[in-house]
């Protein structure tokens, strides 16, 4: 296996930066890594469902004796003390918690299946995230970008986190099969959706956070459909320092927040009961089976050591992550800067510079949140107005008179040329600006200095002959951030600049990240994306049809917020709750409960009179 050194970073055994391969089918276009990957992810899950799982066939143990909870030490408080509101809160939570199902040491006897491993599976992989997600902010912003120690934890990062997201989606498959939202479990299932919904969010800032060409246009397209919703306006994906923070700080707390509420509520209400082999027949069938899911577990049982489970998923998690990390590395493509395409692209440089001048580029004619000269777009109502101009860019201004304005002083040339310039009537600047930029594609350059065909240009080609020099010199880039906070990090003004240019998507193209991947949000090289993201995506690629509407972004996000919708509320929906029962995978999951059920003394003959009994496979 060929090593290849990567430069300033240690030896990765294969090159994933390597343009990767796609493939093109009717209207869909995917990378080979995302077809891995998903690939990867259906196997596992098929694996979940088929392979036996160790200790199934061992003996169940006798019900358990409830241990009543003012049994517990503790509970019962000392009188006259009753209603206190300390007392009062110590009582519902020891009675709605105790510590057995805090920490269980058995299980029932149904749970015989690897589908219910990826729960605690993706916790531990969560764990490694948080861990080198910690070990990445102890160095710093750019520690990983310019030391290979750094390099090795973000490539940690990376392939925890793909695991992590890989896992949770073959966890929410699995519930969705077994119908784990029965017996009054409907908010287990919306708080761990809700939380898969975090995860995402969280992934997506993290993207954002890297600082490399990836996470720029990620945040320059991705602010599209957040502006056309109104959010934009506050969440501002081109502002890194406020999506480094929102990734690092309040995103974390969140989302650990929800997953220990979907894991309380799963110990409070134990895990789904076994579907019957066969669907319940008329009302009363069906009655007594939702009663007998919502009755607490009194059956056989087996020993379940939680602790020793969830050290072996953590061992595994780290095996497979280091292993990922050693192997493959991490992206990390150079991000453009203002500088880098002047000095590659000067024409399309200083034609973009004609066009903010002029008022036809694209930020000089968006609208809100950045100005009121475009029209947001609108499905009956436009969420974007209601925001207004909350980051207000005057794009002549801001990215030609304010820069030059600061070198004026100390060339007066430019200084005079401004002068003129700012003293001509507006229609005559805008003529001025239109004959340059018309004649953009025929400019010449002479020792790196802009020559145009005869023509009435006014003092334009010396204002931009100057503003060119200064994004060669890097000037720009530090005057456009400057204009902002003084921390530095919002890169609003130089990414909408360099979006406005020919430069930014061509090299977007080049590295494939261009959007023609179906239903995933792309990555430089042979990485994978993120599959997860495919709802939103797709609506894109409807063509014809609303892939070609001008209100596409609003679109995407509506569907979006339906689907989600419906994903949260699929306890509630009949016809969508029943899908479990109509394509009845679950038969795979409690295969060996079902013969045991059927069969054995540890079935429904094995349990106490007061538990809940599956029906005997074929039972109507």
């Amino acid at each position: 296996m060929q090593t290849l050194a990567l430069a300033g970073h240690a030896p990765v055994a294969i090159d994933l930066n390597q343009p990767g391969s796609y493939l093109n089918w009717n209207i869909f276009t995917i990378s080979v890594a995302n077809l891995v990957l998903i690939a990867v992810m259906v196997v596992i899950f098929g694996a979940a469902l088929l392979l036996p799982f160790p200790g199934r066939r061992q003996p169940a143990l006798p019900p358990e004796e409830v241990t009543e909870p003012d049994q517990i030490p503790g509970y019962n408080a000392a009188p006259g003390d009753e209603r206190m509101w300390t007392a009062r809160a110590r009582r519902w939570a020891l009675g709605s918690f105790p510590p057995r199902k805090l920490l269980p040491d058995r299980q029932p006897a149904y749970v015989s299946s690897w589908v219910y491993v990826f729960g605690v599976a993706s916790m531990a992989a969560l764990g490694v995230v948080l861990a080198s997600g910690a070990a990445i902010a102890l160095g710093g912003t750019d520690w990983w970008h310019t030391n290979p120690v750094g390099h090795f934890f973000n490539s940690l990062h990376l392939w925890s986190v793909e695991l992590f997201m890989a896992l949770l989606v073959i966890h929410l498959w699995g519930k969705f099969w077994m119908a784990a939202w029965r017996g009054r479990r409907a908010w287990t299932w919306i708080t761990g959706v809700v939380a898969f919904l975090a995860s995402i969010v969280v992934c997506f800032t993290g993207y954002l956070s890297q600082q490399n060409f990836d996470s720029q246009w990620i945040a320059t397209n991705g602010k599209d459909a957040f502006n056309a919703a109104g959010i934009g306006a506050f969440f501002n994906l081109m502002n890194f320092g406020q999506m480094l923070l929102w990734h690092v700080v309040l995103l974390p707390i969140l989302l650990i927040g929800l997953i220990g509420a979907h894991v309380l509520l799963v110990r409070k209400r134990g895990v789904s009961h076994p579907l019957p082999a066969a669907r319940p027949r008329g009302l009363t069938a069906r009655r007594a089976a939702a009663k007998a899911d919502r009755a607490a577990w009194r059956g056989p049982t087996k020993r379940y050591d939680i602790l020793k489970e969830g050290t072996i998923a953590v061992a595994v998690a780290l095996a497979l992550t280091f292993t990922l990390a050693g192997l493959l590395s991490s992206p990390n493509v150079p991000p453009i800067t203002i500088a880098s395409w002047a000095k590659v692209a000067p024409a399309d440089f200083v034609g973009t510079a004609a066009s903010e001048l002029n008022g036809t580029s694209l930020t000089a004619t968006y609208g809100p949140p950045y100005n009121t000269n475009g029209t947001p777009q609108r499905i009956l109502v436009a969420p974007a107005n209601w925001a207004g101009v909350r980051q207000p860019i005057d794009a002549a201004k801001d990215f030609v008179i304010t820069p030059l304005t600061q070198a004026a002083p100390l060339n007066p040339g430019v200084k005079a040329a401004l002068a003129i310039y700012q003293a001509a009537p507006a229609s005559l600047q805008n003529k001025w600006a239109t004959n340059y930029l018309n004649a953009a594609p025929k400019i010449k350059f002479v020792n790196g200095v802009p020559v145009l065909p005869p023509g009435n240009y006014g003092p334009v080609p010396v204002m931009l002959a100057a503003e060119l020099a200064l994004a060669q010199s890097g000037a720009i880039d530090a005057d456009l951030i400057a204009q902002r906070q003084f921390y530095g990090t919002d890169y609003t003004l130089p990414l909408k600049f360099m979006e406005d240019g020919g430069y930014y998507a061509d090299r977007a193209t080049a590295e494939h990240l261009t959007g023609d991947q179906w239903g995933v949000m792309n990555e430089t090289g042979s990485y994978p994306g993120q599959p997860w993201l495919w709802w939103f995506q797709m609506w894109y690629h409807m063509q014809p049809g609303w892939g070609n509407s001008d209100n596409i972004d609003l679109i995407a996000i509506i569907m979006t917020a339906v689907g989600t919708l419906l994903l949260l509320l699929i306890p509630f929906i009949p016809g969508l709750r029943d899908i479990p029962r109509w394509i009845p995978l679950h038969r795979l999951v409690w295969r060996d409960w079902n013969q045991q059920a059927a069969t054995g003394p540890a079935g429904p003959a094995g349990q106490a009179e007061t538990g809940p009994k599956p029906e005997p496979a074929g039972q109507k």
